[in-house]
């Protein structure tokens, strides 16, 4: 996926626009930038269109459709985004901090370089999604399906994935993994021996092992 705005394909298609999207608003070719605030969109769809430098505090996007959107210095504050879909979306330098995506759908996305304090994918379904360069803290998957899921050079600090559904989750190219709950909600992950090893003394103190000299 593209790094830079110009290397979009419908780049010279976009239409530049500060004012926030409305509910039920369809929004195709469209640039959205600046501080949109608290905004109140709930079940709009946005396709081929683009946010930069945009700033969200509140609000709702909830059932919100996003389908070959491209996402650069963004920061969501607090914003629900719960039941909402996503597909062919590429995030850059984002910072999300208690954001609702529960029960969200993702497919074919992509994170890079985003920060995620506080944030709830409870539920949500991940298929083909990416996490790359990131840092996620207190991050909450539990319940969710994750398939096709990576993290390479991300670090995880008490990811919690109770009850989630793990296929093909790749956590070998993680640079911290530190896990909240049991770890048996990393069943169907691989990891890599060093990262088995650091979490052997867990795996321990979960079935009760006392390991003594």
């Amino acid at each position: 996926m593209p790094h830079q705005l110009a290397d979009l394909r419908y780049a010279r298609h976009l239409t530049a626009s500060d004012a926030a999207p409305e509910h039920e608003g369809e929004y195709e070719y469209t640039h959205f930038t600046g501080d949109l605030g608290a905004i109140q969109a709930e079940h709009a769809r946005f396709s081929e269109s683009v946010f930069t430098d945009v700033a969200l505090e509140r609000g709702s996007l909830r059932y919100a459709r996003f389908s070959d959107v491209w996402l650069r210095d963004v920061r969501w504050v607090g914003t629900d985004v719960s039941d909402t879909g996503w597909q062919d979306v590429e995030m850059l330098i984002g910072a999300l901090a208690g954001v609702d995506a529960g029960g969200a759908g993702l497919r074919r996305v992509r994170f890079e370089g985003c920060k995620f304090e506080s944030v709830n994918f409870r539920a949500a379904v991940l298929r083909e999604v990416e996490f790359v360069d990131c840092v996620l803290r207190n991050t909450d998957f539990g319940q969710a399906k994750l398939t096709k899921v990576g993290f390479a050079g991300s670090s995880l600090d008490e990811i919690d994935f109770t009850g989630a559904t793990l296929s093909e989750v790749d956590l070998r190219g993680t640079r911290t993994l530190r896990v909240a709950g049991s770890l048996e909600a990393l069943r169907g992950a691989t990891v890599s021996p060093a990262q088995l090893m650091d979490l052997a003394a867990a795996f321990a103190r979960q079935i009760g092992l006392v390991v003594a000299e």
